[in-house]
């Protein structure tokens, strides 16, 4: 058997709270209890729940921006940066709007300082054909695009760095029907063209059901049940 792309074992996460009077003792509330999950490479698998569940939480535990016990491999190893990307769920809010198109989807080869400018230009050009967006998209500004052209960039500046895994946290539940159907399209012939794997959070059944190999319900920070 292949190695999995993403075993995540036995992982936890919690915070202290303290207690709103003068009196207040901090208390330890847990957010992950004991989640464990495997991820073939160039699957789709889903994430869905109740909010407050622990799906955020999860992902940044995955992504490497907050603290967890437990264990989290890519490939067999630990995940190191840049091999594993995110699509938040507001496009609009994570592009600079000074900016233009193509500094957006440069910018992190930049600041990864990854080839020389002319290199960088030409896997710009690549990308934003990859995810149906012209080259000349580059000069533009993200007041010129709609909702699911935002989205796209997005996706764009998330894979110029080529990881393995991509995480996408209701990437699609603020666009429009239209759009967010267009989406879902890309994301499934990203996964088959580049044997990507996905991790698509939503708590829209019908796009998990249309999109993905697997779907856990995570409920109290752990999962709970898969749905075939």
């Amino acid at each position: 058997m292949s190695e999995p792309l993403l075993s995540v074992r036995n992982l936890s996460n919690s915070y202290i709270s303290i207690k709103n009077s003068p009196f207040g003792k901090a208390e330890r509330k847990k957010v992950l209890n004991n989640v464990s999950l495997e991820m073939k490479a160039g699957e789709i698998f889903g994430l869905t729940g109740k909010s407050g569940c622990g799906k955020t939480t999860l992902a940044n535990c995955i992504l490497g921006l907050t603290g967890f016990e437990g264990e989290i491999l890519l490939n067999g190893k630990k995940c190191r940066r840049g091999h594993v990307q995110i699509v938040f769920q507001d496009p609009g809010g994570s592009l600079n709007p000074v900016k233009k198109i193509g500094f957006l989807v440069e910018e992190p080869l930049i600041i990864n300082k990854k080839g020389n400018a002319a290199e960088r230009r030409q896997a710009v050009d690549r990308m934003l054909i990859r995810v149906g967006l012209d080259p000349s998209f580059k000069t533009r500004r993200t007041g010129e695009l709609s909702g699911g052209q935002k989205q796209r960039v997005c996706i764009a500046r998330a894979l110029i760095m080529q990881p393995r895994l991509l995480i996408a946290d209701e990437a699609i539940s603020s666009l429009d029907v239209s759009a967010a159907a267009q989406i879902l399209n890309l994301f499934n012939k990203l996964n088959k063209s580049a044997d990507l794997g996905i991790i698509f959070i939503s708590h829209n059944l019908s796009a998990l059901e249309y999109l993905c190999n697997r779907i856990a319900v995570m409920e109290n920070g752990s999962i709970e049940s898969y749905l075939e």
